[in-house]
């Protein structure tokens, strides 16, 4: 393959790239039609995806780090950048799982990569409105500050409903099947982290018995 040829592939994947990450803006404004193009037109793509993903997380530091002292009292120096990341990251992805196993049983439309991909594209407005209250916290008095806590919650309420519309137009569900696919995909989650722990401690203590075995074996033979 040439290397005009590889230019011209990797510029049309940029392209692409760029495209599907504008996307995002079309689907928080028009979330019906938004969703429904992300994946049965392929308007949207993974590595979209995990880039908005990626800005989630950025956001979620940045507002811990840089709202003022007054309406933040997160001690930056005792905060550990990986469990946050963790914390974000594992309910996104056990929660796509769960969603994915039950939708398959109820004739959903979607396949784990659509649910994902609807999952981050829903997390545009928290990325969009925390990053200007965040710089606005710093030039507010206390008492005006009060208005900040509504935008947090209007940015969580945005990505919640967007949330909802996501799994109506992946799975094309009415609005009560997605609304009972979602309180039964966080049982789901609960099912998921139980298992998870239980096949941990039963690993745990796999591993205490048999490294008390080799101790008693090793005792019994020196």
């Amino acid at each position: 393959m040439s290397l005009n040829v590889k230019a011209k592939i990797n510029k049309q994947s940029m392209q692409r790239f760029w495209e599907s990450l504008r996307y995002a803006f079309y689907v928080m404004t028009h979330p019906f039609d938004g969703f429904w193009d992300l994946v049965h037109e392929k308007r949207g793509s993974l590595a979209a995806a995990n880039v908005l993903l990626l800005l989630t997380f950025l956001t979620n530091l940045w507002s811990m780090r840089f709202t003022n002292f007054m309406f933040n009292d997160v001690r930056w120096e005792r905060v550990n950048i990986w469990a946050q990341i963790l914390g974000i990251l594992a309910p996104l992805l056990i929660y796509c799982v769960a969603n994915w196993c039950l939708t398959t049983l109820f004739d959903g439309k979607g396949r784990l990569k659509d649910i994902y991909m609807g999952m981050c594209y829903s997390l545009t407005p928290y990325i969009l409105i925390m990053n200007p209250v965040t710089i606005i916290s710093n030039f507010v008095t206390e008492e005006e500050g009060a208005f900040l806590v509504y935008f947090n919650y209007l940015a969580l309420a945005w990505c919640a409903i967007w949330i909802l519309i996501s799994v109506m137009q992946i799975h094309d569900y009415s609005l009560m099947k997605a609304i009972l696919a979602i309180v039964f995909s966080i049982v789901g989650m609960m099912i998921i982290v139980f298992l998870i722990m239980l096949f941990f401690s039963l690993v745990s203590d796999a591993i205490a018995f048999f490294i008390s075995v080799g101790k008693e074996i090793l005792f019994r033979i020196y």
